[in-house]
């Protein structure tokens, strides 16, 4: 069941839960997440960053198209940190259903000029819009993230974005940061930004950089307010962390003996961040 991210996050909105938004670079991966939705019952956000698109070429979202469509569940293709109005065309023409556009290290007039232009042409074929407001980490090393300035998303400006855009969902700037945390490196969410955002917005918030966070700290986010969160390091690693034990075996060579258990782990990993989340069996209310 193939829909839009609108459509998709005004139920969990309304429920408030949030929906796991599954980075994936490969089809072996894709089909374990999808393994895991459908076991749990639950809607799903299958995410491409335009790296990944650029790494996977665009014939891939045909097959993935054409599993969204037949399956159950209720689910979204959406591309993820578009950066430009051609990753943009290039997600809407591959049949992405939502998109991304990542104006977030621009001014935020310039950010509010980039986003208007994407949902005036998304918007106009039914596509979706996330925009971006604030800064989201990195954690390649201790030192960078340490040094790194985090920008958090102010309640006032959030308002603002939304209503002169027109996004349909906001990822939102509370203490996150993408990828996995250095040794040493405690995270802190600041749930008291997410909640005075809540109070003065109308659309679903989205959480950037969910891997890696405590579980107390997510389950705190989504119970105030957060609708989407996204997940790809976790995944991946599982999933490389597995195959680098399968391939200690060096007689295996067929992807189809090295895949599947990587998948399982990918899978076991997923299956633990949808239930986190509360999306666990609420594909029945779409």
């Amino acid at each position: 069941m193939l829909m839009n991210m609108k459509e998709l996050l005004a139920v969990a909105k309304e429920h408030n839960f949030a929906i796991p938004a599954f980075n994936i670079s490969n089809y072996a991966m894709f089909e374990a997440v999808m393994n895991a939705s459908e076991k749990e019952n639950a809607p799903v956000i299958i995410e491409i960053h335009p790296h990944e698109l650029a790494f996977t070429g665009d014939d891939i979202t045909a097959a993935i198209r054409k599993r969204l469509l037949e399956t159950r569940i209720p689910c979204v293709l959406h591309l993820d940190h578009g950066a430009s109005l051609e990753d943009v065309m290039r997600a809407i023409q591959d049949g992405f259903t939502s998109v991304m556009i990542d104006g977030s290290s621009l001014p935020f007039e310039e950010n509010v000029a980039l986003c208007q232009k994407i949902c005036e042409v998304a918007h106009a074929v039914n596509v979706s819009v996330e925009g971006e407001l604030g800064t989201i980490g990195v954690t390649y090393s201790k030192e960078a993230y340490d040094a790194q300035t985090i920008i958090y998303t102010k309640p006032e400006d959030a308002k603002e974005f939304i209503e002169r855009t027109g996004v349909d969902s906001l990822a939102i700037a509370i203490g996150t940061s993408h990828g996995l945390y250095p040794k040493g490196v405690t995270p802190k969410l600041r749930i008291d930004i997410l909640k005075e955002i809540k109070a003065v917005v109308d659309k679903p918030l989205v959480l950037h950089g969910g891997s890696n966070n405590p579980d107390s700290e997510i389950a705190e986010a989504v119970k105030n307010g957060v609708n989407k969160i996204n997940i790809s390091s976790d995944i991946k690693v599982a999933f490389y962390n597995r195959m680098r034990e399968v391939l200690k075996n060096e007689n295996l060579r067929e992807p189809n003996k090295i895949e599947p258990e990587c998948m399982k782990a990918l899978e076991e990993v997923a299956v633990q961040k949808i239930r986190l989340f509360e999306a666990n069996q609420k594909a029945d209310l779409y």
